[in-house]
């Protein structure tokens, strides 16, 4: 097997949802020509099969599958990315990187979203690598937690770990941000530090990183130092 090779199953088996559902859609192309093309890009099927296979997929992501003839335009938010939804499962992927997802969408749309890609989780199998800075969604889809600082990983371990009990500083920070429904928990109080400005992250052309060393601090949780 060549790198050609190698790539080609990696774009298969790894799709990605992005922050915006409509500049991640071709405004010339209709839904069905959208949801087709991964396919045939692929060789994996005649444009009939394929576009069958589109109208299954929007019919399970909550759309009419007689809407395959329209442009994005014509849709909601929520209902382009609901189509960016169905496009990352034509291929039959292992793994679905979802950046900002839902950052772009009304909050009761964006429960709605998440409610479906939990569904398909369950169903297909799959697995998510769930890119946000929202702590509820977070805390709402996610098994495991890598909290990142300045583009690297400082804390990770279990949800309920490092959300419930967050030992690096910058993961108190976050949850101590997190609006709460009962000022009487003052989570505030208990868990963070008054939240300060991040350093810059830029770094000079020189720049060698200092090596990280993990400390276990719960059960498969770990603190990088």
């Amino acid at each position: 097997r060549d790198n050609r090779s190698d790539l080609s199953d990696l774009r298969r088996n790894v799709q990605m949802i992005f922050q915006d559902p409509f500049s991640s859609l071709d405004p010339k192309q209709n839904v069905g020509a959208i949801l087709a093309e991964p396919l045939l890009c692929h060789g994996l099927a005649t444009k009939a099969k394929a576009l069958e296979k589109a109208k299954h997929l929007l019919e399970r992501v909550g759309l009419e599958p007689s809407m395959i003839t329209r442009l994005p335009h014509e849709f909601s938010g929520g209902q382009r990315q609901r189509i960016c939804i169905a496009r990352t499962l034509m291929l039959d992927p292992k793994v679905i990187i979802a950046d900002e997802a839902v950052s772009a969408l009304d909050v009761s749309v964006k429960a709605q979203v998440i409610d479906l890609l939990l569904e398909l989780q369950e169903e297909l199998r799959l697995s998510y690598l769930f890119i946000s800075h929202d702590m509820a969604i977070v805390e709402r889809v996610s098994h495991r937690v890598a909290v990142m600082y300045l583009g690297e990983i400082v804390e990770i371990g279990p949800s309920r770990e490092v959300i419930g009990n967050p030992k690096h500083p910058y993961t108190q920070k976050l949850m101590s941000a997190v609006p709460v429904p009962e000022p009487t928990a003052d989570r505030h109080r208990l868990i963070g530090k008054p939240v300060t400005e991040l350093p810059s992250p830029m770094r000079s052309l020189d720049f060698i990183p200092p090596k990280r060393q993990p400390r276990v601090v719960g059960p498969d949780h770990f603190v990088i130092e």
